[in-house]
């Protein structure tokens, strides 16, 4: 008989779709919803990468959308393309975007970096639960929004990632007290640094200004390391999954 935190945790028929899925913490995420029985449609803009992700999560139940999650027209597609795929939506993961390795003074930032980050760290999030809000209506579910600790508190250099990282916090409270109407719960998870990721091993490979910024961090953390993808998975597994039917709006 399996245990009770196994049964809660048992997405088995549920169909999850997680952007930004083909690499980091996406990957790591849909891995573990495989594992828990969930079908899964990951989605990002690159093809070739896609299918190489497809390759490493070597699961029956993974398959690929191809799209720009910032760009509505896009996103609507990849939903209509999970529907055609599997004739539902249960989950949607909201992850991926640019990584900015640009961290300056907010007179210091260019308009155009401004503006791809915030097409690539947050409308990517809104596009697809947008996309999604339609299916999940039918028969409730959940979506859970990959953001980052940056919007929690006030850091010099970091203007950019920190609005949009509160924006992040606010409309996942705010869309949870809207979609519970439809009996959607609506959760984040807000991140710091994530080892066991290719973002991550590359940064520190650099050797560089930014390389040190990431090592001074990882001391502070309270076992000396940063969280692995793989751990990050599990907390956003509790968020969608039946064992955390009374939690909406946290992040």
């Amino acid at each position: 008989m399996p245990a009770a935190g196994a049964a809660a945790t048992d997405l088995t028929g549920q169909v999850a779709w997680v952007t930004g899925g083909t690499a980091g913490i996406g990957l790591a995420i849909a891995r573990t919803l495989l594992a828990a029985g969930a079908q899964v449609v990951i989605s990002g803009r690159d093809a070739g990468r896609g299918q190489q992700a497809l390759a490493r999560l070597a699961h029956p139940s993974a398959s690929l959308a191809v799209g720009d999650a910032a760009d509505p027209e896009q996103a609507h597609a990849m939903a209509q393309q999970v529907i055609a795929l599997h004739g539902r939506l249960d989950i949607v993961v909201a992850s991926g975007g640019a990584v900015d390795e640009k961290p300056g003074l907010f007179h210091e930032v260019s308009d155009a970096h401004f503006t791809e980050v915030y097409r690539h760290q947050f409308l990517n999030r809104v596009f697809p639960v947008r996309a999604a809000l339609p299916h999940l209506r039918a028969r409730g579910g959940c979506v859970l929004l990959i953001g980052t600790d940056a919007g929690r508190h006030a850091t010099v250099g970091e203007t950019l990632h920190g609005s949009l990282g509160a924006a992040t916090i606010m409309l996942t409270k705010t869309l949870a007290r809207e979609f519970s109407r439809w009996d959607i719960r609506v959760n984040g998870l807000a991140l710091t640094l994530t080892a066991g990721t290719e973002a991550y091993d590359k940064v520190m490979a650099r050797g560089d200004w930014l390389t040190a910024l990431y090592e001074k961090a990882v001391r502070r953390f309270p076992r000396g390391r940063p969280p692995l993808a793989d751990e990050v998975a599990q907390a956003a597994l509790f968020l969608v999954s039946p064992q955390s039917a009374q939690v909406t709006g946290q992040t």
